[in-house]
């Protein structure tokens, strides 16, 4: 008998990914090699080696992959200020292409000709993987298990463990969806699949209190920012990694940080969920406070429409592409300059700023007070306002001559 074809696994101990384990091998008869990215799920990693082994994985690797996470994937769509759809900060998006990145490093390490998916077709997910795969290892043959096997839903998958004795993390009467690393938590399922229904903050919220049990008194949060990315925190410097997840705990104790939002899928669908991202939220809030005192306003309009087409690509999976770097190089240069401090006062689930300074600010109390000045004579708009409106002016002046 020759030997075994392997195929590498994204594997993260969750429900979907328990059951394809032994999936993979009744139908396939591969070697199956799991690999689970360390990207700040803490808890959630406790025991996936044993789980890993015990389900029929043949090797595990765990990944700590916090560093490159962030300077890699967070920290440009930071300093981009991509926002999907006006409230997502992406933070399931960007992390599907380091965890597919890592996957085709080891699948080709261990000479493996698959990879596969726990992503349901009818997500997001299944693009973000598969679009990383074709751009690093366009030879790779892919396995999507939710696209092919009999299993219809997370109940049949529930049923499915159950009868093979596979551990998992949900129940029939628990049974939210749920994707957690260093940046955010999202919820999705159960009983917010129905937009009227209220989210039960009490009961899903775990990176964050819910706004009316934050503190009754603000708290004061100074970030210092060098070239667009945050590396202080009152005055203290903290790694990457370490720096949002310090932010986090300061964002949750004032319930700073989730949205409930309707957002369009790429598949054509809608869905509904509810994110955690406090330290995200504290961060896109302060950059753009600096970015108004350190960029000029042709470059600060323009950086907001590509912000829109960055944040649609990193949603639709598309990071590895040549327009995605090509953004990133221009974001790149337009933070040359956006260093400095901003205070933000956190109260409430609310982030309002409280402060900002930059010796690169724009910004000159000179020209724009209400006070007397010698610097700007204000008798230059009139004829400012006469050449800025003299297209208005004829097209009135022909309206009114053809009537």
């Amino acid at each position: 008998m020759g030997k075994k074809e392997k195929v590498v696994l994204a594997y993260s101990g969750g429900l979907d990914t328990s059951i394809i384990i032994p999936w993979l091998k009744e139908n396939y008869n591969y070697e199956v090699i799991a690999m689970a990215a360390d990207l700040g799920q803490k808890e959630e990693l406790h025991n996936l080696n044993e789980k890993a082994i015990k389900t029929g994985a043949s090797k595990i690797y765990i990944e700590d992959l916090k560093e490159e996470f962030v300077t890699d994937f967070i920290f440009p769509t930071l300093k981009t200020h991509a926002v999907y759809e006006g409230k997502y900060l992406l933070g399931t998006s960007f992390a599907r292409p380091i965890i597919a990145k890592r996957l085709v490093e080891i699948a080709k390490r261990e000479g493996a000709s698959a990879i596969a998916h726990g992503a349901t077709g009818k997500g997001n997910d299944q693009v973000r993987f598969e679009l990383t795969v074709k751009a690093l290892a366009p030879a790779l043959k892919i396995i999507a298990p939710w696209r092919i096997w009999d299993i219809k839903s997370r109940e049949d998958a529930i049923d499915y463990a159950q009868k093979r004795n596979i551990p998992i993390p949900v129940s029939k009467n628990d049974n939210y969806s749920m994707d957690r690393n260093l940046w955010h938590l999202s919820h999705e399922g159960s009983d917010l699949e129905d937009p009227w229904n209220e989210p039960d903050y009490d009961k899903i919220l775990k990176l964050m209190v819910p706004p009316e049990k934050a503190p009754d008194k603000p708290s004061y949060v100074e970030l210092y920012f060098e070239q667009g990315i945050p590396a202080k925190i009152n005055g203290n410097k903290y790694g990457p990694a370490e720096l949002i997840e310090e932010l986090n705990k300061i964002g949750g104790e004032n319930g700073v940080g989730s949205i409930d939002m309707v957002e369009n899928r790429l598949v054509g669908m809608k869905s509904r969920g509810v994110y955690e991202t406090p330290g995200g939220t504290i961060l896109y809030a302060a950059h753009k406070e600096l970015e108004s005192i350190c960029l000029d306003r042709d470059t600060l309009h323009y950086k907001e429409l590509v912000a829109h087409k960055f944040a649609e690509l990193v949603y639709y999976g598309q990071w590895f592409t040549p327009l995605r770097e090509s953004i990133s190089a221009f974001v790149d240069h337009t933070q040359q300059n956006v260093t400095g401090t901003v205070r933000m006062k956190l109260y409430k689930g609310n982030c309002i700023p409280a402060g900002v300074k930059s010796d690169y600010s724009l910004y000159s109390e000179e020209l724009s007070t209400f006070g007397e000045d010698t610097v700007y004579n204000q008798k230059d708009a009139e004829g400012f306002i006469n050449l800025f409106g003299l297209p208005m002016k004829v097209k009135a002046l022909t309206d009114m001559k053809n009537k």
